[in-house]
């Protein structure tokens, strides 16, 4: 990848945790910056494009930093680590259990969403097309995400208004400009389950956090298919709530 060396995908990472990449911790960012570099490019610490982060340490009372899962903590001495809390690894930033991580598919920039615009004329006045990027906020009772999501198009049906897209955060619409879909709701998400605390079964509704998810918050949603292979499970989630 330009302007970012192999090295730094192993080891140069800030270590703040700050999340704004959508990775929990930089540990885990970059473990996937081995083999896709290009991943970097959501770090603003090492782009340059952030105020300086200020070392919080362990906070209060000793209290691991938000994300800290026994990486380095930059306010501890040198080489110390934070304290890994115990199950932290099914729980989300505001310390909620959940079941499973929702991963993206392979083939795709981001996690897959489907979605209808509060007015579903939108997708016909503003042409949407396949490869177009949006940007909107899913409003209310279908998630009530407070982040606007910004994406790529990969379907989209013109008599209902139904459009199915990557998110693939802010990045995308600045490079090459995007059109604004307003407030949508969020139909579906459709994903990968490599991970689960225990098994799945269609008809069920699960916890789950989505790996990108820039809040790190939990989600829930009625799986209602799944198709087990070897790469892990695909499924579908409906009903979608955060919480």
């Amino acid at each position: 990848m330009s302007g970012m060396k192999e090295e730094t995908a192993r080891g140069d990472l800030p270590g703040l945790n700050c999340g704004a990449c959508g990775f929990r911790t930089c540990a885990e960012l970059g473990a996937r910056a081995a083999s896709a570099p290009e991943l970097l490019r959501r770090c603003i610490h090492l782009s340059g494009n952030a105020a300086p982060f200020p070392a919080a340490g362990c906070g209060p009372a000793g209290a691991p930093p938000a994300g800290g899962r026994g990486v380095p903590c930059p306010g501890c001495a040198a080489g110390e680590t934070c304290p890994e809390a115990p199950g932290e690894e099914w729980r989300d930033s505001l310390g909620r259990e959940f079941d499973f991580y929702l991963e993206h598919f392979p083939e795709d920039p981001g996690p897959r969403e489907v979605i209808l615009p509060h007015n579903p004329m939108i997708t016909r006045e503003l042409g949407i097309a396949v490869g177009d990027a949006l940007m909107g906020r899913p409003l209310g009772m279908s998630c009530g995400c407070p982040i606007t999501h910004c994406g790529v198009v990969t379907s989209v049906e013109p008599r209902t208004g139904v459009i199915t897209w990557c998110v693939t955060g802010p990045l995308l619409p600045r490079e090459r400009g995007c059109k604004d879909i307003g407030y949508y709701i969020a139909e579906a998400y459709e994903g990968l389950v490599t991970r689960a605390r225990g098994d799945l079964r269609v008809g069920m509704r699960y916890h789950f956090q989505p790996r990108l998810c820039m809040l790190q918050w939990r989600h829930s949603g009625l799986l209602n298919y799944l198709n087990r292979g070897p790469g892990g499970c695909q499924v579908r989630l409906e009903g979608l709530f955060i919480g």
